[in-house]
């Protein structure tokens, strides 16, 4: 049994989505479609998501969204239209779009949810509609009836483990089934959305669900690569990686996979396969646990920027007990959070996203850590980029680092900070924001 997440661009309009069904219908093991609300059909479209989540906001603030659903709805019904589907299903999904927009908004981040996440409902019944009109046994999955529950802890939505139980049924239900991604319900029936890009959450937490034995993601590229590619032209396909990989990939900057999508697929040593809707005879890639490591010691390479470093110097630090929990402690007391923390014995650098500190707060944090850690020298360096280098390899291959480091110098690079994971599957070099492309370059063709 397989389970197959569509993204956005999949499902932006009906040419796409006869190659939906098509992809589908040819393999019978495809049992449990999961689906993204329509994305943009072009480079200057707007996303339905990004037009529920602009109808929210301006009824919130006591405006008139109706204009925007029923933008909203034109563009269901244009879908509907080219695939010569009935009527129905768009009235159906009008009534729904209208009573959402009007209902109780007393809760704002439980009102906004709900209208987010008919983005992906109302796409659900559209596609199911669709696979019934060309003769297939199809139905829309409501995620309450099959058992997805969610708590909201923090703010930060997650699954219940006893979910994954209820989801096992799914693998009985007659047909295929056609579940809308991104979201969940409380105990209490409201509906929460998990982050951006939730629906790659979704398809993980089925596939674990209903023991699946592939998960498939279908998108709009032929593979995953070892590269950017509007930073290096043409750049190498990864056939394969693992989980861990891609994870130290995603969290640093690749854009395939939201980096916490893959963990209940994970858990349940499911493997991934990335695809192309529109090419679907395209090898893509594919996440493992393990895989042979016979493509050198690195496999992908990304950056991220908006990073800024504090640099504390103390003589003698590393004798002095307590100092690195006054520090963070410091860094609490104004709601930040640190990325890495690279440390000698007289000193430590504490690398943060930027955004998270004004200057004001910059301001307050220095000077505590001056007069209350007695620091010698404190040092804010802003708008860092951090490049990962990434590669299971890299654990059994002598001389990676300083093959990084020289690709680095021979392209005039300043390294701010090196900093190698303890896994040594990772290894992460701090750099100039305005050098970031040029680093990529450099390391990208010192290892492919």
């Amino acid at each position: 049994m397989k389970v197959a997440k569509f993204g956005g661009s999949s499902l932006a309009s009906g040419e796409q989505l006869k190659k939906v069904f098509e992809i589908v219908v040819s393999d019978p093991e495809r049992k449990v479609i999961v689906v993204s609300a329509p994305g943009k059909r072009n480079s200057d479209d707007i996303k339905v998501t990004d037009l529920l989540i602009a109808a929210a906001e301006r009824q919130l603030h006591g405006d008139d969204g109706g204009l925007l659903i029923e933008d909203v709805v034109s563009r269901y019904a244009s879908i509907a239209e080219e695939l010569d589907i009935s009527g129905e299903v768009i009235a159906e999904i009008r009534d729904n779009l209208y009573s959402l927009l009007h209902a109780d908004q007393s809760k704002p981040k439980r009102y906004l949810d709900a209208l987010k996440a008919s983005g992906e409902d109302n796409n659900a019944k559209l596609v199911s509609a669709y696979f019934r009109s060309r003769g297939v046994e199809a139905q829309y999955m409501d995620p309450m009836k099959a058992g997805l529950i969610v708590t909201d802890e923090g703010g930060y939505t997650q699954v219940l483990p006893e979910s994954y139980e209820r989801l096992y049924a799914l693998r009985e239900e007659p047909g295929i089934v056609v579940f809308p991604g991104f979201f969940g319900y409380t105990m209490d029936g409201d509906v929460l959305t998990f982050s951006r890009s939730g629906s790659d959450i979704t398809g993980s937490i089925l596939a674990n669900g209903v023991k699946a034995d592939l998960y498939e993601n279908f998108t709009d590229v032929d593979a995953v690569y070892a590269v950017n590619p509007h930073v290096v032209s043409n750049p190498k396909g990864i056939r394969e990686l693992t989980y861990r990989e891609m994870r130290e990939l995603s969290y640093a900057g690749f854009s395939v996979f939201h980096d916490e999508a893959l963990i209940p697929a994970f858990r349940a040593g499911i493997p991934v396969h990335i695809q192309n809707t529109n090419n679907p005879s395209a090898q893509g890639t594919r996440i493992v646990s393990t895989r042979d490591n016979m493509n050198g010691p690195v496999v992908g390479i990304a950056s991220d920027k908006g990073f800024c470093s504090i640099y504390i110097n103390k003589y003698l630090m590393n004798r002095e007990v307590g100092f690195g929990r006054k520090l963070l402690h410091i860094l609490e007391d104004y709601g930040v959070s640190y990325e890495h923390a690279p440390s000698g014995i007289d000193d430590v650098t504490i690398i943060l996203r930027q955004d998270q500190m004004s200057e004001e707060a910059e301001a307050k944090i220095v000077s505590r850590i001056k007069q209350e850690l007695h620091a010698d020298q404190v040092i804010v360096e802003h708008n860092l980029a951090l490049i990962m280098v990434v590669g299971e390899g890299m654990r059994h291959n002598v001389g990676t680092t300083a093959r990084a480091s020289k690709a680095l110098a021979d392209a005039k690079v300043n390294i701010e900070m090196i900093n190698q994971g303890s896994s040594e599957v990772s290894m992460m070099f701090g750099v100039k924001g305005h050098s970031e492309e040029t680093a990529i370059q450099a390391l990208y063709h010192e290892f492919f």
